[in-house]
């Protein structure tokens, strides 16, 4: 119990210097849940209201305790509901999101003329109609940046456990196979990550360059990657000055845009990590995966449609990969034991966590909150979403 009550106060105290810790601990059953701050409002004249649907945690109290709003929030610690989200929406100015709640024009036209602002925890924002939201002048909220580390630690992690098989070795262990082993130089072997004097090079390859594919170069370049390639976006323009940093300041041999086929043909660990949406669903079809090495490893922290599952599964049973580390899959959340992927040795699945570092959380849930107060207030959102160039 005491361990309880230190690691809760270390928590209050350290993630929430922005802001005013709740009176009360957090519950360490329900991390970052908050049950106890949640409360609803009596509908006021005067006020804006908001609607959480989505547990903000110790970021709640931002809203709750303000007397110049009213907070109307879900109160159960599990997806909101369509039904409640639409009797408790009218005359909202202001809605609380993550990406498992659709916001739509039935939930806009339920809303009525009051919603200024959407808010949503997250990056993505496929689950908004920006279509909708650009025809009322609805501003949208969003939380980048903040978790391009957490998911970069993530990405690094699915690397390794792909290559040396960590999921498969785990599960041997859990199936009580161990006591009945019987070892051999090479079982349960895999690629190494690092180079070592004995095996000098390694090529990290990123579909999608961006923030995140930064950041797990990053942390790459200690395990002694030494060249990095990737696809640029469509119509971009080159980049040789920025590629030149990068190469000196992680020490490679070279940093290096190339065409699809080169990228599977040349990459030792393939990050996937390009948004979603029709312009890059299925990139990485059968085609692309019979042109990768037989010891690499594809791994998949952006949007599951990207990867063609079928093919993905396909590949791994007949060995043209090595490896895969997926926190996002094309099926997502309706995948279970019985899914190719989650059945197939060599393929570690995570459901979706690959920002879930406590920290990191929390300060989206912080921003989330900022953004939405400061919608209904008519202030400039802290981070607005820029949806006219993807309408």
């Amino acid at each position: 119990m005491n361990r309880i009550r230190t690691f809760t106060t270390f928590r209050a105290r350290l993630v929430l210097p922005a802001y005013r810790a709740p009176s009360r601990r957090l519950c360490s059953s329900r991390m970052l849940s908050s049950t106890a701050h949640r409360r609803s409002t009596a509908a006021s004249p005067g006020r804006p209201k908001i609607v959480v649907c989505t547990d903000l945690g110790p970021a709640l109290p931002l809203l709750s305790e303000r007397r110049d709003i009213e907070v109307i929030t879900w109160t159960e610690n599990r997806c909101c509901d369509r039904t409640w989200m639409l009797h408790n929406i009218a005359g909202a100015a202001g809605v609380v999101v993550c990406f498992q709640n659709a916001v739509d024009r039935e939930l806009v036209d339920a809303a009525g003329p009051n919603l200024r602002v959407v808010s949503t925890v997250s990056v993505g924002h496929e689950h908004i109609d920006l279509k909708v939201m650009a025809e009322h002048n609805i501003q949208v909220g969003y939380t980048p940046d903040i978790l391009t580390d957490a998911v970069a630690d993530s990405a690094v992690m699915l690397t390794l456990m792909a290559s040396r098989r960590a999921g498969q070795s785990y599960t041997f262990v859990k199936d009580n196979q161990w006591p009945t082993f019987h070892w051999t130089p090479f079982a349960l072997c895999g690629p190494q990550l690092s180079t070592t004097t004995f095996s000098p090079t390694r090529t990290a390859g990123f579909l999608g360059f961006g923030r995140i594919a930064h950041a797990v170069l990053k942390r790459l370049a200690a395990f002694g990657i030494t060249h990095c390639i990737y696809t640029p976006r469509p119509g971009a323009a080159p980049q040789p000055t920025r590629d030149e940093k990068l190469r000196a300041a992680h020490s490679l041999v070279s940093v290096a845009p190339v065409d699809l086929p080169t990228l599977a043909r040349e990459s030792d660990m393939l990050f996937v990590l390009a948004p979603g949406g029709p312009s890059t669903r299925h990139l990485v079809d059968e085609g692309f995966l019979q042109l990768m090495r037989p010891t690499s490893v594809l791994v998949n922290n952006g949007r599951g449609s990207v990867v063609d599952s079928a093919a993905l599964a396909r590949a791994l049973k007949e060995g043209w990969i090595w490896g895969a580390g997926l926190d996002v899959v094309e099926e997502e959340p309706q995948v279970g034991p019985e899914h190719p992927l989650v059945s197939e040795p060599r393929c570690v699945v995570l459901p979706h966590i690959g920002s879930a570092a406590l920290e990191t959380r929390t300060e989206m849930a912080s921003l989330t909150a900022r953004n939405v107060l400061a919608g209904v207030l008519k202030q400039p959102l802290p981070v607005a979403l820029d949806y006219a160039p993807l309408i």
